[in-house]
């Protein structure tokens, strides 16, 4: 799995990160952990468009981290 942290970033910046990892690693699942629900809902939207299965997981304290689990093949 490949983690990202796009906390403190503020929008597009969440959503361009993930997308550039799921570019890169198109295979593999990704955690991305942020500290907006603006970014948790952009990120979610985009990579569902994606086809990617998005959960969240590990929500305390204002920080989500969302797991992007790419289309089986």
């Amino acid at each position: 799995m490949i983690e990202i942290n796009v906390s403190g970033l503020s929008c597009p910046m969440p959503v361009v990160k993930a997308k550039e990892a799921m570019d890169k690693y198109p295979e593999q699942t990704i955690g991305v952990v942020m500290d907006s629900e603006t970014a948790k809902e952009n990120v979610s939207r985009m990579a569902q468009t994606k086809k990617y299965t998005v959960s969240v997981t590990d929500e305390s304290d204002d920080r989500f981290t969302l797991l992007l689990t790419p289309p089986e093949k």
